[in-house]
């Protein structure tokens, strides 16, 4: 312990390196529950690249085990230090070094907070369209290392779309820079999309050359009520047929809706089953809402409300974002994250319902419904082992359901200590034996973020 914090004191700047106990606790793990997490040793929180690679370096020379992380605001635990770690905080690695609206990309280093970079990036009249929910405080390396998306994904797209280059420090401490700063380019195996998603397992990010777009318009946006979940699913289908593309479409169940009317009196009709929200901020926006209108009204919406301007838009969509916060304050969450074919988002929704039936649980879905992910978030007593563990069960039986569906495991927040049992399953013994010899070239000893994912 002692060799360690000297090693480390000799390359980072007073203050730089943390042994005291109580500070470290705060650093053990991220947001996600059920996940078991270790003591560090030290916890680091170095300023430039050249200081990231010296704790590489160290943790090489002396086999120590290395644990990068960002905000810590994940939802898999990919970022819960081991016993006897490095925890090697980026949060000061936070320039944003360049902004370049010709060639409309920003590059900067990972501590960056998402919002940060989008007021930024506005001010060049540009965006950078990733937005996790958690976007005010989640920085840019944790939005690559999990992969992240957000609620304009069913146009925009998710976090690896925007990625264009990464600068890389490996376990050995040599700095790796992938991918490009032009608007095409395929020279080589694409390493930079290999490394997106792959939760610091196979290399720390320290800079990150990322592709803007040119702000859109405000969205205009409308909510419709339906008495199903089938009903709702069939909608989205239609306007998904229909070759229109929402800048976000979001689906609440019957609970969410529930929840959400007893914490922002939002007034919707407790009858409602289903609540879609759709959105647009293109040129012709409201009538693509109206086109939309006809298609729910026409799958079997019973009230369909559109927005006149951005204001009444915003209102609308108040309901989606009180969703999390009023199902929090039912009990303890465990937040699922399982996207499926868009044609057989009814059928999860539907599954979800029968599961939460079977055991006995509350369990509210919210769903990026334009992209098929969905997250469904069981509601239990933490303080009942008997209840945790049904909460447990039903957790797993989703995620089961979405494979069964053609789905995946994780849509947006990544595998970690959470689902790394079930992302054998989902992959196969060819693809996971393949994805280990790739975490032995980059990191042969083993020493980066240990234990998640494969």
């Amino acid at each position: 312990m002692g060799d360690l914090t000297d090693r480390l004191t000799q390359g980072l700047p007073p203050g730089a390196v943390v042994v005291d106990e109580d500070v470290m606790a705060a650093y053990r793990h991220d947001m996600a529950g059920f996940c078991a997490a270790g003591t560090p040793a030290v916890v680091v929180f170095p300023e430039t690249v050249e200081q990231v690679q010296h704790v590489l370096r160290t943790a090489t020379e002396l086999r120590v085990p290395v644990v990068p992380q960002g905000a810590r605001t994940g939802l898999s635990g990919a970022a819960n230090a081991v016993d006897g770690c490095i925890v090697l905080s980026l949060v000061k690695l936070n320039r944003i070094l360049e902004l370049d609206p010709v060639n409309r990309i920003a590059v900067v280093e990972p501590g960056v907070v998402n919002a940060e970079l989008s007021r930024a990036a506005a001010e060049l009249g540009l965006t950078y369209p990733p937005d996790p929910s958690s976007w005010e405080s989640c920085t840019i390396g944790g939005n690559i290392g999990t992969g992240a998306g957000g609620l304009c994904c069913v146009k925009y797209g998710v976090t690896s779309e925007y990625v264009l280059g990464l600068d890389v420090v490996l376990a050995d401490g040599r700095l790796l820079s992938t991918g490009r700063r032009t608007a095409k380019g395929v020279a080589g195996y694409d390493l930079t999309r290999l490394l997106v998603g792959s939760e610091g397992t196979l290399g720390v990010v320290v800079r990150a050359v990322l592709a803007l777009r040119p702000a859109p318009p405000p969205q205009l946006a409308l909510a419709a009520e339906f008495p199903s979940a089938d009903a709702a699913g069939t909608a989205v289908c239609e306007v998904m047929a229909a070759g229109l593309t929402p800048s976000l479409m979001e689906l609440m169940d019957a609970v969410s809706v529930r929840a959400v009317n007893a914490m922002g009196r939002m007034g919707l009709p407790e009858s409602t089953q289903a609540l879609l929200l759709v959105a647009f901020d293109g040129p012709d926006r409201a009538a693509e809402l109206a086109r939309v209108a006809e298609l729910c009204r026409a799958a079997g919406a019973t009230e369909v409300v559109p927005a006149d301007d951005e204001t009444e838009s915003e209102l609308l969509l108040a309901a989606r974002r009180l969703a999390l916060p009023a199902l929090d304050r039912l009990g303890t969450t465990m937040i699922d994250d399982v996207a499926v074919p868009r044609s057989r988002l009814a059928e999860m929704l539907d599954g979800v319902a029968a599961i939460a039936e079977r055991h006995a649980l509350t369990i509210g879905v919210v769903s990026h419904a334009g992209d098929g992910n969905t997250h469904p978030i069981v509601i239990f007593d933490a303080s009942d082992e008997e209840q945790t563990a049904r909460a447990q069960r039903s957790f797993d039986e989703i995620m089961a359901l979405g494979l069964e569906l053609g789905g995946t495991i994780t849509g947006e927040h990544g595998v970690g200590l959470l689902k790394r049992d079930w992302l054998a399953r989902e992959l196969g013994p060819v693809a996971l034996d393949l994805q280990r010899q790739l975490k032995a070239v980059f990191d042969p000893l083993g020493i980066l973020n240990p234990g998640k994912m494969v």
